[in-house]
């Protein structure tokens, strides 16, 4: 596993990589170019179509709270290819974009670089919030003893860990 993992408090590491969009089309992206639209969930996750990744992201789409209110972007990293993302957004009817990090190069400055079981590199599954000036809000990193990427990440707590730094959205009613 990488060394250091970016802390609260810290700067992103700023990058750039091909993002999957739910509409269809992939472009490269910057961090700093999703930031200007708001703050941004980055949630790394193994790779697409395991079942612990379809576990967690169907979580986020069921979850509705995190597209319903537009506060924050959820924005996947993981080493699937382009092709495979396209797939899984489809097949799991997603409405989150999902960066390719197909050389784990943004995992590796995240600090969330590992080798499961010392064989396989990828991503160990963890979140970063980070607000729209670009500091690691809040993070949650997986720590299952044999795999990391077993986890899936608590939800609830990420609602109130949002609420926290962005302030917590009332319902108006329309009103």
């Amino acid at each position: 596993m990488s060394e250091t993992v970016v802390g609260v408090g810290e700067r992103a590491p700023q990058f750039s990589a091909p993002l999957v969009r739910p509409e269809g089309e992939t472009t490269e992206v910057g961090l700093d170019g999703l930031l200007a639209d708001g703050p941004v969930l980055l949630a790394f996750y193994t790779n697409d179509f395991s079942p612990d990744c379809i576990r967690e992201w169907c979580s986020f789409r069921d979850y509705d709270w995190f597209a319903s209110e537009g506060r924050v972007q959820v924005v996947g990293v993981s080493r699937s290819r382009e092709s495979t993302h396209r797939r899984f957004i489809d097949r799991l009817g997603l409405g989150f974009p999902l960066f390719a990090d197909r050389d784990l190069a943004i995992s590796e400055a995240y600090g969330v670089r590992y080798r499961a079981f010392k064989i396989a590199a990828r991503s160990r599954r963890s979140l970063f919030l980070i607000d729209d000036e670009g500091v690691v809000r809040y993070r949650w990193l997986a720590e299952h003893p044999l795999d990391p990427s077993r986890e899936t990440p608590p939800l609830d707590e990420v609602r109130e860990q949002i609420d926290e730094v962005l302030g917590e959205k009332r319902e108006t009613f329309g009103f």
